[in-house]
């Protein structure tokens, strides 16, 4: 007899009825932390010292996640998010919490996560690196998404966990130039002809100017490329075309690089390349990390994760010896051309897998100083590696304080104490957690 699959109910995604919860504190990704029959219960949304109505969506032995359906009694520091579409946008997720308040809050999170998950502790908590809550993103990746029904694209951001894209006409995080930018851009993208091929939009606002980025899935007509051009001298911006095999195509504006400019250099980079979004930030942060690491003429530093020389240029204007390693082939070489048309001859570049095994790389030598800014997965492979490097001080940055915790590891193995630890709010209305952090070798 045959016999028919039948699949079984999935316990950790059976929604639960409507509940009461009693909000204790925020957890490290912003979520409310509850307690209920003996299980954590994390809500999205809610603040500590309020009451909530909530279901839960997903179940663990331990832990379960609910939604926010109801504030019963509302926290003190709640406010009234200013953005139309926060709730909808899978971007900001504390624009209901006051700004004070977010940073009191992610700093106390990064001391925890550090103490306990690092196993140290901190000797000096620095003031925290702070600067304007709105308008800072001078760089952003916008979805594009074409409804058939009413044959129109959507510009805008991603829903959270979600492929529908929410439609924006202005956003108050984005630099005021590319907020302007929006509502103009959807409408000039669906008039083109091809807008069911159009792929990501990325808008970025730097010293060189606003520029638009527009990935295409095939080519478009001139009457398409007409009407973009019209749109970007309209609004004095550069436009340019990317296609499927990484080529650009420049349809009004400069066909140089965009660049910014950070301590007397001149940094280029190509559009899809890493560079921090929050450009204040990241000039507050570059000034704490020299003076972090108290670099003297002719020391020999080492900049792992480079990119195209952010820190190092820096640092080789301060008159050391600087090497930089970088992962991605393009930036490494970009590297090469932003230290020559910034006349610095004091910084040599390298390419590697900085995951791998770096056991025989030539820059792999005794050093003074070291500084970190890796990507979120952090730095634990190349910090195996101290002992043959021996540097006297370590500048961490990290973009995700639990895999910095995790590599506190290696660090206190080989000798080294935890001096600073410094919250960088690179990204307010997020939970996002930037931080800096000093190891010095113990004597």
């Amino acid at each position: 007899m045959a016999q028919f699959f039948k699949a079984k109910p999935n316990k950790s995604k059976q929604i639960s009825p409507k509940q009461s919860f009693e909000i204790e504190s925020l957890d490290h990704l912003g979520a409310g932390v509850a307690h209920h029959q003996g299980k954590i219960v994390f809500i999205a949304g809610a603040l500590p010292g309020e009451r909530v109505t909530a279901q839960l969506v997903e179940q663990k032995k331990r832990h379960a996640k609910g939604k926010l359906l109801k504030i019963e009694r509302a926290s003190k520091e709640r406010i009234a998010p200013p953005c139309p579409y926060y709730g909808q946008c899978g971007g900001c997720d504390q624009q209901h919490l006051e700004l004070d308040k977010q940073r009191q809050y992610k700093g106390q999170t990064l001391v925890n996560l550090i103490e306990k998950m690092g196993q140290t502790q901190v000797e000096e908590i620095a003031e925290p690196l702070v600067g304007d809550a709105w308008h800072y993103r001078r760089k952003a990746r916008l979805a594009t998404q074409y409804l058939r029904e009413t044959k129109e694209l959507v510009l805008g951001f991603r829903a959270l966990a979600s492929d529908k894209v929410v439609g924006i006409a202005a956003c108050p995080v984005l630099d005021a130039q590319l907020s302007q930018l929006l509502s103009p851009l959807q409408q000039t993208l669906n008039l083109l002809s091809a807008r069911r091929s159009l792929g990501h939009v990325e808008l970025i606002a730097v010293d060189s100017g606003p520029l638009v980025v527009l990935r295409i899935t095939q080519a478009l007509g001139e009457q398409d490329k007409g009407k973009l051009s019209e749109f970007a001298q309209q609004h004095s911006a550069a436009l340019v075309l990317l296609d499927g095999d990484g080529q650009l195509e420049t349809i009004s504006g400069s066909e140089a690089l965009p660049y910014y400019r950070l301590d007397e250099c001149q940094l280029s980079f190509a559009p899809g390349s890493f560079i921090q979004v929050n450009g204040e930030m990241n000039r507050k942060m570059v000034t704490q990390a020299m003076s972090w690491l108290d670099v003297q003429s002719g020391e020999r530093v080492l900049d792992l994760f480079c990119g195209v020389g952010n820190f190092t240029l820096p640092l080789a204007k301060a008159g050391a010896q600087v090497i930089g390693v970088e992962g991605v082939e393009a930036m490494v070489a970009q590297a090469k051309r932003n230290a020559a048309q910034s006349g610095i001859d004091n910084a040599a570049f390298y390419h590697a897998d900085l995951s791998d095994d770096i056991a025989t790389q030539p820059w792999l030598v005794r050093i003074d100083k070291l500084l970190l800014d890796p990507a979120r997965a952090g730095a634990y492979e190349s910090l195996q590696w101290l002992k043959k490097m021996k540097p006297k001080a370590v500048v961490y940055i990290s973009c995700n304080p639990v895999s910095l915790a995790r590599d506190c590891e290696p660090l206190l193995e080989q000798g080294y104490r935890l001096k600073k630890l410094g919250l960088v709010d690179m990204f307010p209305q997020t939970h996002h957690i930037e931080a800096m952090a000093l190891f010095e070798l113990a004597n």
